[in-house]
């Protein structure tokens, strides 16, 4: 079975998150490649999934553009 576009950017986003610029640059190669309706479920999960990492919140900047 093919993993979606979606589970895959969560994965590797959850493996680079002991590095911020890398999650950073991660994050925005998944904005720009996923579909809208992806882009929304990415949005909820990596709201959810920073909560209890203060140093990955400045990620959420690329969250309103």
């Amino acid at each position: 079975m093919a993993i979606s576009m979606l589970e895959y950017s969560k994965t590797v986003l959850k493996k680079v998150s002991f590095d911020t610029l890398l999650f950073c640059k991660e994050l925005k190669k998944a904005l720009m490649t996923l579909l809208p309706e992806e882009v929304e479920e990415l949005k909820i999960w990596l709201e959810h999934y920073i909560t209890d990492k203060p140093e990955l919140q400045q990620s959420l900047i690329y969250l309103k553009s």
